[in-house]
């Protein structure tokens, strides 16, 4: 988990490359979206339409297996997110016969106290990356919207550099709580030094992650890069470290440390503009309160209010209706 860009899917493949873990390369949003549209699965109504909705899913086509598989299973023991996640992970394990499964979904850095209330033997990795590039990364894939009067180029990235510290000390503060199933890890280590650093987390997650294996399976992103910079592909070496060292302007840097800064340094980053340099704007101030404001309460309303009825679905990338399942009611009764 962690924020987007930050390397996410980088570790996931590095962990499925290891070896001993199930292959499984779909998207089960359950907290973000399912949930938040549906209801708590504790329903029975609420379960039906998660599932109905969650098989006509590309998650769902990815696990290579039948609708027969995991429906009457989420139906007799699914009243969780986290519930649903075991069934579905568990399943497609049993049937590659792997001792384990990972779960990758970078949101669900926002949902660490659900993902452990419903999974208390879950080991939490939270990989953090510098919010430098994050801001660059994002701001070119346009992967944050800054509120409509902040997308002029300095403030679109000193917006998308504060989504990035709020996702990080969400994360930081809910790890304070499971220090024993709490790991950090920094994108940077992880290209820098990738055997010792994937050797610290395979002691945590009591899994032998032998480098030299990871490299000769290569799965996922690690033979094909995800990166949001296209153009780099032609290059010998790509190096993803520091970019906004050449692709920020000084003005920009100096917006983004001057907002962030406190951050940057807190998760072991340098900045590059010494105190008397980093004087933040007006503006840019007031962006610094609204932000977390905004987006905590744009993720409460989503979680506790019908608000989440309109969360977005296009990214499970929806089929047309299945027929109907054996061993799922076409109507809804009282759980």
């Amino acid at each position: 988990m962690g924020c987007h860009r930050s390397g996410t899917n980088l570790l996931y493949d590095m962990l499925l490359s290891s070896g001993g873990f199930a292959i499984y390369r779909g998207y089960l949003p359950i907290y973000k979206v399912l949930i938040a549209r549906y209801g708590a699965m504790a329903s029975r109504a609420h379960r039906e339409k998660i599932v109905a909705t969650w098989l006509r899913s590309k998650g769902f086509r990815r696990t290579g297996l039948g609708p027969e598989y995991f429906s009457p299973r989420i139906e007799n023991e699914c009243r969780t997110g986290g519930d649903f996640i075991r069934v579905v992970l568990d399943t497609v394990a049993g049937q590659q016969n792997a001792q384990r499964w990972a779960f990758y979904d970078p949101d669900n850095v926002l949902h660490f106290r659900r993902v452990k209330k419903d999974i208390p033997n879950a080991l939490l990795v939270h990989i953090i990356r510098d919010g430098r590039d994050i801001a660059l990364s994002l701001k070119k894939m346009r992967g944050f919207a800054p509120l409509p009067w902040d997308r002029d180029e300095t403030s679109s990235l000193v917006a998308t550099a504060l989504y990035w510290k709020w996702m990080v000390h969400h994360g930081r503060e809910a790890g304070c709580l499971f220090p024993a199933d709490y790991i950090e890890i920094r994108y940077e280590d992880l290209i820098t030094n990738p055997r010792e650093t994937l050797g610290r987390l395979g002691g945590f997650i009591d899994h032998d992650l032998d480098y030299d294996r990871v490299q000769q399976a290569s799965l996922g992103s690690l033979s094909k890069t995800n990166s949001s910079f296209k153009e780099e592909a032609a290059k010998e070496k790509i190096n993803p470290l520091r970019r906004w060292k050449e692709r920020l302007s000084p003005a920009n840097v100096a917006a983004i440390e001057s907002t962030v800064g406190d951050c940057l340094e807190e998760n072991g980053y340098q900045l590059s503009l010494p105190a008397n340099q980093r004087r933040i704007s007006p503006r840019h101030s007031i962006m610094s309160a609204v932000y977390p404001a905004f987006l905590s309460s744009k993720l409460w309303l989503k979680v506790n209010t019908p608000v989440g009825r309109l969360a977005n679905m296009s990214a499970l990338e929806l089929i047309e209706e299945p027929a109907p399942v054996a061993g799922m009611a076409s109507h809804s009764k009282p759980s």
